[in-house]
């Protein structure tokens, strides 16, 4: 405890500030409801002020219904400021609703079964046993068996089970991989946005670049080339799959969105062109079923696969090991690929009517830039103010968007057909119109 006092100051003024510091405390919850104060002695000893003044602030704390005095055990704070707390959390709310989110990147309420992934999870929960030990820090064997199987088939990928790496999310699994890259100084990412994976990166030494191909790692992710669905194409895929190889550069695979390409055939995954040496594949299955599944996974090449298993031992398993045996399950029964062809055929319907809503609305102001999946579309418009100024301005009146890029007297959005219905799609887009009327 630390309370600067003036020994000048007369014992009045002396109390007020000792009222004042505790009352503080309390207010800002490092005195939570139900604290012991500090006794008179100690607060006298700790402050190097008479008792007489600690007293004085104590009963003016609890006069004020700050602190309550027990016979024969002390001070203690009550629930004052809490209670006091909801009425400030109220004022500060937003006045304005959100009524059309452009922005989201969640999932379609309509696009998962909650109670047939609630059978599978039950299924897992009975089996005792198994849920007594803690998960395998590779990964459940069972579900690393299916993954095996499943990347062959959707994504031509030869691997074993022991080449897979179960993790919750993308940055657990980079958190396992840097360590086994210390040779490697330099990694390139094809932009700034992939702000978990270059934060990983930046916390293990590398020097992180943005599309540049001369580097020790080659970050990409083929079917997420853009936010508006840009896929790469084969021949550039070869092409770097080539250049990789000859400059002994390892090119790691993010396969995002991967199964959301519907306006052109699958393309083949950079690990099944080169071999799979010299890739490390990433996978994950968040947006196929729920973003709060936090289940990814890793396929590593031989060489780095040997080297993960002399220190697989070192690291805890941080995916849900209920959650790896019913997916496991899961996907055994087919329901993964039925998972798959069901969002296809969803997003690529709300993908055409986001696009024809936009087109009705805008008309021939507007430059629409759309890719052959994913779930997301560019709108550019001509716009009197900075980016910045219109994404709050259109909060305000209760459409969320997102801010690609800008330049004078125009604004590029990302507007996402992810969660929002589809006959909110042409009045949100009306709506959107008329904010850009507004403005001018």
């Amino acid at each position: 405890m630390q309370l600067e006092l003036e020994s000048s100051k007369q014992a009045s003024h002396l109390y007020t500030q000792v009222y004042q510091y505790y009352k503080d405390l309390i207010l800002c919850g490092k005195l939570p409801p139900g604290a012991k104060m500090p006794s008179l002695r100690r607060c006298s000893k700790e402050l190097e002020i008479s008792r007489t003044t600690v007293e004085s602030a104590y009963l003016q704390l609890a006069a004020d219904g700050y602190i309550i005095s027990r016979p024969q055990s002390g001070y203690y704070v009550t629930d004052l400021s809490a209670r006091q707390k909801p009425f400030q959390k109220t004022a500060s709310l937003p006045s304005n609703p959100i009524l059309y989110n452009f922005a989201s990147s969640g999932v379609d309420r309509e696009s998962f079964r909650f109670d047939l992934w609630r059978r599978y999870i039950k299924s897992a929960l009975r089996q005792d046993e198994r849920l007594l030990s803690y998960g395998e820090p590779q990964g459940e064997k069972d579900f690393r068996e299916v993954l095996s199987s499943y990347v062959r088939t959707r994504r031509n990928i030869l691997c074993s089970p022991d080449d897979i790496v179960i993790g919750a999310g993308t940055q657990s699994l980079l958190h396992i991989l840097c360590p086994l890259l210390k040779d490697k100084k330099t990694v390139s990412f094809p932009n700034s946005s992939f702000l978990q994976g270059i934060s990983v990166f930046k916390d293990y030494g590398f020097d992180v670049r943005y599309k540049n191909k001369d580097c020790d790692l080659i970050y990409v992710s083929p079917a997420h080339m853009t936010k508006w669905g840009d896929i790469m194409p084969v021949s550039r895929r070869l092409e770097l799959v080539h250049y990789a190889a000859a400059n002994g550069s390892i090119i790691l695979e993010d396969d995002f969105e991967n199964e959301f390409v519907y306006l052109q055939k699958p393309t083949p995954s950079l690990q099944s062109l080169a071999g799979g040496q010299g890739v490390v594949y990433i996978g994950s299955f968040s947006r196929l079923l729920l973003p709060s599944i936090r289940i990814s996974f890793m396929v590593l090449p031989s060489d780095l696969s040997e080297k993960y298993r002399l220190v697989a031992n070192h690291y805890n398993q941080t995916a849900s090991k209920a959650e790896q045996i019913a997916l496991c399950q899961f996907i055994r029964d087919g329901h993964l690929a039925a998972q798959t062809r069901k969002l296809k055929r969803l997003y690529s319907t709300k993908l055409k009517s986001l696009f024809d809503a936009v087109c009705q609305t805008f008309g021939e102001r507007a430059s629409i830039r759309i890719g052959s999946g994913g779930i997301n579309l560019a709108l550019r418009l001509p716009c009197p103010v900075s980016g910045k100024e219109f994404i709050s301005f259109a909060k305000k009146k209760g459409v969320l968007v997102e801010l690609l890029r800008e330049e004078e007297g125009f604004v590029e959005l990302i507007l996402s057909c992810s969660t929002m219905p589809s006959d909110q799609f042409l009045p949100g887009c009306r709506t959107l119109a008329a904010i850009f009327d507004l403005l001018y």
